[in-house]
């Protein structure tokens, strides 16, 4: 049974900080639950420190700023400052609108290592659509700051049907920019981008000529940009390792506190996710509900159980079970060996029909709007 079983427990060793559900960008692939307005209490400055604190003595080690827009938050540079005395490697997510170029430079005073930009598309009036803001401009300028003052030029740009056609200016929008690494992360299909899969989805024509674009540009410029390229769930036969295994490497803390075994743990039914301002990390990594739940292969179903692949995929994603199955612990739908395979066939079936018929069903763009529907 889910939750009956706790192995041996490894310590935290990535601790994202979602500082802010507040964002100024309205993407429709947001990450953010769908009903984020439910939760508009933010932890304190000191409530941050010492999440930030006891994650840190409990071994993690990268830190990752993040939202929502992680730059709303005014007190972020004295969080950086902070995290850069206990030895974190801490990096910024960021959309960069709003990122002023003495904004990086008090951050990078202030002991930031890293920061990660996105772009919504190769064109302004796409870029700006998908955004539902005026930013594409702007992001390009920090992108700029970014490498001029000594950053590594990290650009990601999130692929889905809507801007995939544009993979070969993606690739010559990050090389122009001098980008040092480039992720181009195909979607992946909880919250906001769940609800607007049949917008979003590409064919499967459509993903393999992309890759094999990118593939070869990864070739053409060798060394001086690494590509990484992120594979869709739906078009793999076997699952991803999530989170590297539930419980036992990532720990993510929503903007109200909420301790979350991944980003979008919090959809799960049954989980009692702990909250820091009533635990300690220790308390909360060791001994509750929602960390102990998926750890280990005793919570498997077959075939999962018998599967000689379940310590190298961990089960897959829980959160993609419950979405096609209404059950987090059965196989990750995604899997060829999974029974429910034949779900994610007919979604990719299904996105062939509805790429031809793009215009009909409109975009569900994030914001509080939108998501006190789901209220």
């Amino acid at each position: 049974m889910a939750g009956s079983n706790t192995p041996n427990i490894t310590p935290p060793r990535w601790l994202l900080a979602e500082l802010s559900y507040k964002c100024p960008l309205q993407c429709p692939y947001c990450s953010n639950p769908l009903d984020y307005a439910r939760y508009p209490q933010e932890l304190s400055t000191e409530d941050w420190k010492r999440v930030l604190s006891q994650a840190r003595k409990m071994g993690a080690v990268q830190l990752g700023f993040s939202g929502g827009e992680p730059l709303t938050r005014q007190d972020l540079p004295e969080l950086v400052a902070y995290a850069r005395e206990l030895g974190y490697y801490s990096n910024l997510i960021t959309s960069g609108y709003g990122l002023s170029e003495e904004k990086i430079l008090e951050l990078k005073n202030a002991g930031l290592d890293h920061i990660q930009v996105s772009i919504q598309a190769s064109s302004a009036d796409l870029s700006d659509h998908l955004a539902g803001t005026e930013s594409y401009a702007h992001k390009l300028q920090v992108a700029q700051w970014v490498k001029q003052h000594g950053y590594p030029m990290v650009l990601c740009v999130v692929l889905h049907r809507q801007n995939i056609h544009q993979m070969p200016e993606i690739l010559a929008m990050a090389e122009t920019l001098g980008a040092d690494y480039l992720e181009l992360a195909n979607t992946q299909y909880y919250g906001w981008a769940h609800v607007n899969r049949d917008q979003l989805l590409p064919t499967r024509e459509q993903f393999v000529e992309a890759e094999k674009i990118a593939q070869a540009y990864k070739e053409k410029v060798g060394n001086k940009m690494k590509i990484y390229y992120v594979v869709p769930d739906y078009y793999e036969d076997r699952p991803k390792a999530c989170m590297n295994g539930w419980g036992t490497t990532f720990l993510t803390i929503a903007p109200d506190g909420t301790a979350l075994p991944c980003h979008s743990a919090r959809e799960l039914p049954g989980l009692d996710c702990p909250n820091v301002k009533d635990y300690s990390i220790e308390a909360i990594w060791n001994e509750s509900k929602a960390f102990n739940f998926f750890r280990g292969t005793e919570w498997m179903q077959e075939p999962c159980r018998s599967c000689d692949e379940k310590h190298k995929d961990f089960g897959g994603c829980r959160c993609q079970a419950f979405l096609f199955n209404a059950d987090a612990a059965s196989t990750d739908p995604v899997c060829s060996k999974s029974p429910h395979r034949d779900r994610v066939d007919a979604v990719i079936a299904s996105a062939a029909v509805s790429a031809e018929h793009v215009d009909e069903k409109p975009l569900v763009f994030r914001n509080s709007r939108n998501s006190k529907n789901y209220l």
